[in-house]
């Protein structure tokens, strides 16, 4: 914290301020970071996911600072191989993935090694007479 907002602080309270919050003021409200333009960026994000902050930023007129605080603090996006992915699983990703763990875990009982053939291309057994 800096020396200069400290007097700053200090010269408010002996004018008769009780608290640091800054009052309401004249001027443009902070509108970039309102829920419709959180749900705009979202469906930019959703329809391609390589779109870029500058890209955003100039087809819904915010600033890219405020871009990159909604992607990043209230979507909780991040970006990954130049996509942008949430940071955790959905419910319904959870879900899929259990479901599709538990179909292959069914098979492997089944069928044994006729599974692992097939998951891996029936590869690993050339290699394996390839390397003797």
């Amino acid at each position: 914290m800096s020396m200069t907002q400290v007097c700053q602080w200090c010269s408010w309270f002996k004018d008769g301020r009780t608290s640091l919050r800054y009052e309401a003021r004249s001027g443009r409200p902070n509108t970039a970071n309102n829920d419709w333009s959180t749900a705009r960026v979202d469906e930019l994000i959703k329809v391609d996911r390589r779109v870029k902050l500058k890209e955003i930023s100039l087809k819904l007129d915010i600033p890219k600072t405020n871009v990159y605080e909604i992607i990043r603090d209230k979507l909780g996006y991040r970006k990954v191989f130049a996509r942008w992915v949430p940071k955790m699983l959905s419910d319904e990703h959870k879900r899929q993935r259990v479901e599709i763990s538990q179909i292959l875990l069914h098979r492997c009982q089944q069928k044994g090694d006729e599974t692992v053939d097939v998951g891996l291309g029936g590869d690993h057994r050339s290699c394996q007479e390839q390397a003797s």
